[in-house]
């Protein structure tokens, strides 16, 4: 999935869809752990809620379909 970044104020903002927080387990107001590791930023939720194997499913499938052709274009 190819995200932009958003100016916001003399900062630059990640914007990531709700379907992809709860795939995480992370909440709205949550709060994550960043850590850069050979050149890669990794973002982890710090306190994030189970998520049953069920209602896992069903956001990996919303956000598969709303970015089909995204995902599509990375596998080639």
């Amino acid at each position: 999935m190819i995200k932009q970044l958003r100016k916001v104020g003399n900062s630059n903002a990640l914007l990531l869809d709700k379907a992809v927080l709860e795939l995480i387990g992370l909440d709205e107001d949550g709060q994550v752990q960043l850590r850069i590791h050979e050149g890669s930023l990794i973002v982890t939720p710090v306190s994030p809620h189970v998520v049953d194997r069920e209602r896992f499913e069903a956001c990996l499938d919303r956000v598969t379909s709303k970015r089909r052709s995204v995902l599509r274009k990375l596998a080639e």
